[in-house]
């Protein structure tokens, strides 16, 4: 049998018979088989249509669609041949086709930042094929590190970054599903503007769904007191103060990225890590233009005092814990004291 039959036993339709009948994959195939069958669009600009049956039969689709469960205005065979001025107007013709089955996805690509640009009219803005492939389509995340390189086909330069970071080459050389790719804090369809003061102001919420983690991050000997000590310091609390879209939350605050790095995101104890306490100061002058030598000695990094972390902050603290109590409460009974006097006297 050959692969065209097979395709036809698979989705169980039978070759078109009558006008009313529409085109199976096979019927389809005796064009589209072709690698040389190419569509000249207006602009002058040549644009593959050959099919890869095999890719097609073996993707998530295979077995379960034909040609004109998308292709709809194309029924009938031989069909008339469509006319496009360019490729985006070819992409925009088909790619709401995705919508009658991935309704929920597509609703929320209205929200994303990929679609302003497409409504813009900007060529290079990607469309549901872009990302997923049009007929060779595979599982979401299946692997995982594609998600990486297929977003890599427009960010080259912050592909390349993410390659050289922890995360990516925790992805990349240990298949680590642990790590986050581009769609685990840009979302892959309503990816929200990474510009934006609310979604710099979101960060500490975003990184802290893993680093606060307890079981992801004993793996890796990471503390998960990350956010709630982020929280507890000053640019904790200017990042928690409700601020306006107008205001440049770089100009009020830092989260994890101005000081950790964005997608080169290096190991803490990495010779290029930001964060290091040989880049530390550099670091911080980066803000705090006149910060001296021991600025960054007054940051105690992402612990709780303790005896083994910063023992003289934990014993102010443990002395403020029992003084304070203690004078409050002195207070609090010389007041019952003087009411009892002055009851007992009347």
């Amino acid at each position: 049998m050959t692969l065209a039959g097979a395709l036809i036993s698979l989705t169980g339709v039978q070759a078109a018979g009558t006008a009313s009948d529409p085109p199976s994959i096979a019927s389809c195939m005796t064009c589209h088989d072709d690698p040389k069958f190419v569509h000249k669009l207006g602009d002058g600009k040549k644009i593959s249509l050959f099919i890869d049956q095999h890719a097609f039969a073996h993707s998530v689709h295979g077995g379960k669609l034909v040609c004109t469960d998308c292709h709809t205005d194309m029924v009938e065979s031989p069909h008339d041949t469509k006319h496009f001025p360019n490729r985006l107007a070819m992409r925009l013709a088909y790619y709401e086709m995705c919508k009658r089955c991935h309704f929920p996805e597509y609703s929320r690509l209205l929200d994303g930042v990929h679609y302003a640009k497409l409504a813009k009219g900007d060529q290079n803005a990607p469309t549901c094929v872009d990302c997923h492939g049009s007929h060779a389509m595979t599982r979401p995340a299946r692997p995982r590190a594609l998600i990486s390189r297929t977003c890599a086909q427009c960010h080259t330069a912050i592909a390349a970054a993410y390659v050289r970071s922890v995360h990516g080459k925790a992805l990349l050389e240990e298949d680590n599903h642990d790590v986050p790719v581009c769609t685990d804090c840009h979302h892959p369809h309503d990816n929200s503007n990474p510009r934006a003061a609310s979604w710099h102001l979101a960060i500490p919420q975003l990184c802290a769904r893993c680093h606060t983690n307890k079981q992801m991050m004993a793996k890796y000997r990471i503390s998960t007191d990350v956010l709630t000590t982020y929280l507890a310091d000053f640019h904790g609390v200017t990042a928690s103060i409700e601020r306006s879209e107008k205001a440049d939350p770089r100009a009020f605050t830092a989260t994890c990225t101005d000081c950790h790095g964005i997608h080169d995101i290096a190991r803490v104890n990495d010779r290029s890590s930001p964060v290091i306490k040989a880049n530390l100061l550099a670091t911080c002058r980066r803000c705090h233009r006149a910060a001296g030598p021991n600025f960054p000695s007054a940051w105690i990094g992402h612990y709780e005092p303790s005896l083994r972390h910063a023992p003289l902050v934990y014993a102010v603290s443990v002395f403020y814990m029992i003084f304070i109590p203690f004078v409050i409460g002195g207070l609090v009974l010389q007041i019952l004291l003087h009411l009892w006097r002055v009851v007992v006297n009347r």
